[in-house]
């Protein structure tokens, strides 16, 4: 048996519509918590391993929570499918503040990545439970504003989590940068609770067949990209054997949590997820070479530098608006190839700082475009991974749309830095080939987005 959710007559057509509005607030503020420890972390975590003489195990305090967060995404899917989103997002919230108390009451690095394992945890758990959220609570035409609604919801962290965590480490301490958080994470899945509780009806008793074995394969996948990050901070031969050994896991277990076709660009779904790992590594691609490539060809200081990110990240929140506002595209096809036409040519156009004697303004431009289609993009996505959906595989298909942008994140990552470590020093030939292959991952994704329509248009 699988849950079915009753659709009222009227559907309402705004987010803040009696019935939706402490769903969408609720749902909207978890995201952004979700973001700002996402991003703060990064900010706090070289005090911390100062302060808790935990050098020796600073990549593991990322990769270990990225890694359980893997596991947590396929593990939500298949719960979400049996019993319905509400059991997922709240073991979600409980194990992420817990993982954010332990990790601000440790006295020992051991202790602290401990609780950034079950805080990444709980984080994958809630991410795919918020988008079958969307799938049951929303209807069609509002499903594209609370994706651009989510979308928002980063790009305040994106502005100000870092020199947010920055000024509570200064003036409060590290700790508060983990412990701050679950006052806002209790109030913000209470306000999701009632929405939850009306979703649930009928629903089945157990998880579906295979569900053991997908569980086995997420933690193949999860060892091997912790596995991936670890050695994309290591360099030379030991940095070559441990990332190798790591694409080679993913190799291996990926393909067993992604739906069958993927590989090849099969229509319909395997596409839309396509599409999306490769804007991920595209986007990420270009995004980590930025400040370095600012700073070590242009002079920019670490602020300007930032503020050329923080363009694409307000560009990317106008291009969620923009498709927000689209009420009948076209074709299933039109959102994802503006986007990726946009970060195409965006992510190219960067390597124009790379010029001598031309401004950096249009480098700064080209960002600027490449971040809105990501924001046209990204929700586009989202709608169609539900759309292309059965009730009872909403979750799994969420899962393997953020399983697949993580691990494309995290690949890219790993690569780029042995790219850009592979001479004595970062340099224009390591940029220029960072955001060629930048291009090219959006180059493909333009190529094969017509696949996301199911059937070719006569």
């Amino acid at each position: 048996m699988t849950s079915t959710t009753a659709v009222p007559a009227d559907p309402p057509v705004d987010l803040w519509s009696p019935r939706l509005r402490a769903m969408t607030v609720g749902s909207v503020a978890l995201v952004s918590l979700l973001a700002f420890e996402a991003l703060a972390v990064g900010t706090a975590m070289p005090t911390v391993a100062r302060s808790l003489d935990g050098l020796g195990l600073y990549a593991l305090a990322f990769g270990g929570s990225f890694a359980s967060g893997v596991v947590a995404m396929v593990a939500s899917g298949i719960w979400c499918d049996a019993r319905g989103p509400r059991p997922a997002m709240w073991h979600g919230v409980v194990w992420f503040v817990a993982g954010l108390v332990v990790a601000g009451a440790a006295t020992t690095m051991e202790v602290l990545v401990v609780g950034r394992v079950v805080q990444g945890f709980g984080s994958g758990l809630v991410s795919v439970a918020l988008y079958v959220v969307v799938g049951q609570a929303y209807p069609e035409q509002l499903r594209r504003r609370i994706f651009a609604a989510f979308a928002a919801a980063w790009v305040v962290p994106s502005l100000v989590g870092p020199a947010l965590a920055g000024l509570i480490v200064e003036h409060l301490g590290w700790r508060w940068v983990f412990l701050a958080v679950p006052a806002v994470a209790i109030p913000a899945a209470l306000l999701v609770q009632p929405g939850l509780r009306a979703l649930t009806a009928t629903v089945a008793t157990r998880p579906p067949a295979g569900a053991l074995a997908r569980i086995g394969w997420a933690c193949g996948a999860g060892a091997s990209a912790a596995l991936l990050h670890y050695g994309g901070q290591q360099r030379g031969v030991l940095a070559a054997a441990l990332i190798a050994g790591a694409l080679a896991g993913l190799f291996v277990c990926v393909p067993h949590l992604l739906p069958a076709g993927f590989l090849r660009a099969a229509r319909g779904l395997p596409t839309v997820i396509g599409l999306r790992a490769l804007a991920s590594a595209a986007f990420v691609a270009a995004e980590v070479v930025i400040p370095l490539m600012l700073s070590r060809e242009r002079g920019f200081s670490p602020t300007g530098a930032g503020l050329v990110l923080t363009v694409g990240a307000l560009s990317w929140s106008v291009g969620s608006w923009i498709q927000g506002r689209i009420r009948s595209p076209c074709s299933a096809a039109t959102l994802p190839r503006a986007g990726l036409a946009c970060i195409t040519i965006g992510t190219a156009g960067v390597a124009s700082a790379l010029v001598p004697g031309l401004p950096v303004l249009p480098a700064v431009l080209s960002w600027s475009v490449a971040g809105l289609g990501m924001g046209l993009l990204y929700p586009s996505l989202s709608v169609l991974t539900l759309e292309q959906s059965a009730p009872a595989e909403q979750g799994r298909n969420s899962s393997a749309l953020q399983l697949g942008d993580s691990l494309a994140a995290a690949t890219v990552l790993a690569l780029t830095g042995a790219v850009l470590a592979a001479g004595a020093s970062p340099g224009p030939a390591g940029f220029a080939t960072t955001l060629a292959v930048a291009a090219a991952c959006g180059l493909l994704g333009l190529l094969l987005a017509g696949r996301v329509v199911l059937r070719p248009t006569p």
